[in-house]
């Protein structure tokens, strides 16, 4: 039988960064009062990373784990405390151990010196008696009348799943860790053993009753089978003892369990569920790569395409009437369900829930604010809010820099917070929630707020904005967000260099999504990014110009409304003005900024569009809509070339291309060349 090793190894690499997360978000959840469970989860997951590396022969994993092993250990059993020193030494090993991992996936030399000195650490803090290891010791040196008996002596047996030897687990493994624990006997039923000839070598049809004998606890010989726990039935019987009625070398076969001096055996429940439940859980899920489920929702997309198109000609078709024509349009409909169903659940397998990009801040804010000396309490709602694998992977960096620069520049030292009549721990919480077809994420914190009236100073200094323009409150907020810009009065490692939320809002406006900032000085800011939950699929409107359509971004638009003479304005350089509800907003004439020489020039004889995008309105003018609609993105840089003002492409059902107008990429276009043609036409 040949077995792909690597498979394997891609697997156990998966599970151990699978358990690292589980290991860092345990320990950041430690505290003197934590709730026993908790540390057992963090040592289940460090004895499984033990497990495996043993396994695979990476003995400098495996050994470093053991230590780390034996540290949890003692916090678990009671006779080691809690505290924020022995957290601080296991999340640094986390740290460690992760990069062993991702030196094992990138084929990297580990550092020897780094593993051989927080290795030393780790078992100096193990020589260390904390409060409650003396406490325990003095309690063993005066036994009590009810430990003048103890456990010496355990009935085992062990009944595996058919299947064990698929899942890649050994009994002689299991049986071998036993013997490690105490003197062992063991005896094999083979009673389900079949003929040689109807024998399956992949199939295990072995059980195993065994005697153990030792000053041993029921939960280490439960570690033994915890790479079995689902995929076997566990028996485990105590049998007590006295210590001076069984000499030291009586075999340990020979203490019967109906022994009239010991007391009834209490009867376990199996550990794990039969081999029907087993079956059950393996076919819930299963490990495909993200190139294969790409190229599925690529075909997909092309059979939405397909399927417009065919809409269109069939409802040309039953114009020209026919017996048949009835027919068509059912089972046209039908299509359309059943396509719009397909693509639906294509998109779902890429979705994830928005906790794989939350669950680095815990750590992160930890870390930071040991470092300046803050009091802060990170809080997350929303972390089960489901987006698409490429937005989460992109959103990442933006996240980790916003939340720096509140923590840097937003929350203050508790002395400061103090001073100004605030609680000594500051707030800061991340949220995801979805809204009308979109993932809205909020970085929101009680801190200082922004400063506008320095903001001003700095957008006049640097020639950001002239003396003479009159700024709401929320667009000062959201000159932050020009390149070069900053307010600090000093370099940090953390923020202050002037760049980093320029490229924030870049990052987020190639994801086709947008980014405002909303902020009461002394009170606090909030962070709203807005995404589309993914790059694949965009609900769009249809916008004709002259005889081109195109599609604007749902997300991006406010309103659309016919234009009144009486709320235009006009001022001096051609610029054209219009009042919005309480503010005038630009009129971008999409026909001149795209190049397009036809579509109408009378204001009144079109449409506006309102759109908004960092933080501010501007409305496009085109000359009518014809609808909303799903459209497959195209890229458009992969198949011709990038152009201002455009995202990407689409086909229509008539089988013509419509470009993707990026919003954010128009208004900056618009204030760049005005209302002036573009020197590039762009016509689909």
């Amino acid at each position: 039988m040949s077995m792909d090793l690597s498979e394997f190894l891609d697997v156990f690499l998966e599970e151990c960064f699978e358990g690292l997360e589980v290991m860092e978000s345990g320990l950041l959840n430690l505290d003197a009062g934590t709730d026993l469970e908790e540390i057992n989860t963090i040592f289940r997951a460090a004895h499984s990373i033990k497990g495996g590396s043993a396994a695979f022969g990476f003995e400098h994993i495996s050994g470093f784990t053991h230590v780390m092993e034996t540290l949890l250990d003692e916090l678990r059993n009671g006779s080691r405390q809690v505290d924020r020193e022995t957290v601080d030494l296991l999340l640094a090993s986390v740290d460690l151990l992760k990069e062993m991992v991702e030196g094992l996936a990138d084929d990297q030399v580990p550092d020897e010196s780094r593993i051989a000195e927080l290795k030393t650490a780790l078992e100096n803090a193990l020589k260390t008696d904390s409060p409650t290891t003396r406490d325990k010791a003095t309690q063993e040196a005066s036994p009590t009348p009810e430990q003048t008996s103890e456990i010496s002596c355990w009935k085992i047996r062990f009944a595996p799943c058919a299947d064990l030897y698929r899942e890649g687990n050994d009994p002689l493994r299991i049986l071998e860790a036993l013997a490690e624990l105490g003197e062992l006997t063991v005896v094999t039923d083979s009673g389900k053993l079949p003929p040689l000839d109807d024998m399956d070598p992949t199939t295990c049809y072995l059980q195993w009753e065994a005697t153990l004998k030792g000053d041993i606890t029921e939960e280490q010989i439960r570690e033994a089978f915890i790479w079995v726990e689902n995929n076997c039935s566990l028996e485990i019987h105590p049998m007590e003892t006295k210590p001076d009625t069984t000499p030291a070398s009586a075999p340990v076969a020979s203490v019967p369990s109906s022994e009239p001096a010991s007391p009834p055996i209490v009867e376990k429940k199996p550990v794990a569920a039969t081999k029907e439940t087993k079956t059950s859980r393996e076919s819930s899920s299963i490990r495909v790569s993200i190139e294969k489920v790409d190229l599925l929702i690529n075909l997909v997309g092309e059979l939405v395409i397909t399927q417009s198109m065919l809409n269109q000609v069939g409802a040309s078709l039953v114009q020209q009437g026919g017996p048949e024509s009835e027919a068509l349009l059912t089972g046209l409909a039908q299509l359309e369900r059943n396509t719009r169903e397909l693509q639906e659940n294509m998109l779902q397998i890429r979705m994830l829930p928005i906790s794989v990009a939350f669950n680095r801040f815990p750590r992160l804010v930890r870390d930071l604010c040991n470092k300046m000396g803050k009091d802060v309490d990170l809080v997350l709602t929303g972390e089960q809010t489901e987006v698409d694998k490429t937005v989460l992977e992109k959103i990442g960096d933006p996240l980790v820099h916003l939340v720096r620069n509140s923590l840097d520049h937003g929350l203050e030292t508790p002395e400061a917070r103090k001073a100004a009549g605030k609680p000594e721990q500051g707030r800061l919480e991340l949220s995801a929630q979805h809204e009308s077809g979109n993932i809205v994420i909020r970085i929101s914190d009680d801190g200082a707020g922004l400063n506008r009236k320095k903001i001003l100073e700095k957008a006049l200094e640097n020639g950001l904005i002239s003396d003479k323009e009159e700024l709401s409150g929320e667009r000062i907020d959201n000159l932050i967000f020009q390149p070069g810009f900053s307010t600090a009065d000093k370099v940090s490692d953390l923020s202050g260099r002037g760049v980093g939320m320029d490229v924030v809002k870049r990052n987020i406006n190639d994801l086709g999504g947008t980014v405002s900032i909303h902020s009461h000085e002394g009170q606090g800011s909030t962070v709203v990014i807005r995404l589309p939950l993914t790059l694949a699929i965009l609900d769009g409107q249809l916008a004709t110009i002259g005889g081109d359509t195109y599609i604007l971004p749902l997300i991006s638009i406010v309103e659309s409304l016919q234009i009144r003479q009486e709320n235009l304005q006009r001022m001096a350089g051609a610029a054209e003005l219009y009042r919005f509800r309480d503010e005038y907003i630009p009129i971008i004439r999409l026909n001149n900024l795209l190049g397009n020489s036809g579509g109408t020039h009378d204001l009144e004889q079109g449409l506006l569009v309102v759109v908004e995008a960092e933080g501010q309105h501007a409305g496009l003018f085109v000359d009518r809509l014809q609808g909303q609609q799903q459209v497959v993105i195209k890229s458009l840089e992969t198949n011709f070339q990038q152009l201002d003002g455009v995202s990407g492409a689409t086909i229509l059902g008539d089988g013509r291309v419509a470009l993707i107008l990026d919003i954010p990429g128009l208004i900056h276009l618009f204030h760049m060349k005005g209302n002036q043609p573009a020197a590039l036409a762009v016509a689909s």
